[in-house]
């Protein structure tokens, strides 16, 4: 655990200063806890995780999650706060942001029990916010297009130029990894498959959920940002179908044959030929046919969602 144990002499205090409330979720290595600052009542989300049941590779990727965090500071990105290492006991605390609404597959899991499909603006509205989330993410040192200082989502001060960021792939973008704040702002969440690349690089891992996997990545082929858009292009289409595009498989080697065919079910009526030729565009089976980020952000329809917003903080 050695980079990420390089803790401050109060790191402890992450122990003696929060008061530990509800169990909120849980993992193969432990669990994510609700705690409250004593300080100020203040409620963050706490990882405790048992690094003693952990393979080295494990052990690896937490480190990478971890030293991942801490590059990302964005309005749209659930904020790393610190870790403490309790080697008595083996267990790794990640303290972080709390997001009170639940994640994207609550949503979905309350339009299936009532047959209810969420509106258009309500999927243009998530969309936009995860845009500028991943073009953190993938365009690291650069504005997202159009931005003002106000709406780039940045906090605090942006990168020097002596010190510039990797690019990042979140390489398991799904439901259940973007989560809402009490406001209902979107947070991108759970990078623990997250992988920083170099200029001009090409990852060639093989992870990320299933359903949501590009075509790249189940042919074991090198794959680039483009693969996030993939994996987006189905969230975005399960916000209003109710289910991904290929649930329909009951195999992998089925599922496999389906990504790989490239046939996209329709939407449901009532979605507009602008927002299902977007998706459409993002399913592509060429990867550099794929919009990135930023030619994402040029939509009229996106940008109009991003002023919506704006204007909904004043």
């Amino acid at each position: 655990m050695a980079s990420a144990s390089s803790t401050s002499p109060n790191s402890s205090s992450m122990l003696q200063d929060y008061e530990p409330l509800d169990v909120i979720g849980n993992g193969s290595f432990g669990i994510i806890r609700k705690v409250r600052r004593k300080s100020d009542g203040k409620i963050f989300a706490r990882k405790e995780l048992n690094f003693e049941r952990m393979t080295e590779r494990d052990r690896k990727q937490i480190v990478c999650e971890v030293n991942i965090l801490k590059e990302l500071n964005h309005e749209h990105i659930v904020r790393y706060m610190d870790r403490y290492v309790d080697r008595d006991n083996g267990v790794l605390y990640i303290l972080m942001e709390f997001c009170g609404g639940g994640d994207l597959s609550n949503i979905l899991k309350s339009a299936r029990k009532t047959n209810t499909p969420l509106s258009e603006d309500t999927v243009w509205n998530y969309f936009a916010q995860i845009l500028l989330a991943l073009h953190h993410c993938h365009f690291p040192n650069a504005k997202p297009p159009g931005s003002s200082t106000s709406v780039d989502g940045v906090i605090g001060e942006q990168p020097s130029t002596n010190k510039r960021r990797q690019q990042i792939l979140h390489r398991d973008l799904k439901p259940d990894n973007v989560f809402l704040g009490c406001d209902n702002s979107i947070k991108l969440g759970d990078f623990g498959l997250s992988k920083q690349l170099g200029q001009a690089t090409l990852a060639n891992t093989y992870v990320g959920t299933p359903y949501y996997m590009s075509p790249e990545l189940m042919s074991d082929k090198s794959y680039d940002s483009k693969s996030d858009i993939w994996s987006l292009g189905c969230l975005i289409y399960e916000l209003c179908a109710l289910n991904p595009p290929f649930h329909e498989a009951k195999t992998h080697s089925e599922l496999a044959i389906m990504i790989r065919s490239g046939r996209i079910p329709p939407l449901p009526k009532g979605y507009s030929s602008v927002l299902s030729n977007l998706i459409k565009s993002m399913l592509n089976l060429n990867p550099a046919m794929r919009p990135s980020v930023q030619l994402l952000l040029q939509n009229e329809r996106i940008t109009f969602a991003l002023k919506m917003i704006e204007t909904e903080k004043m």
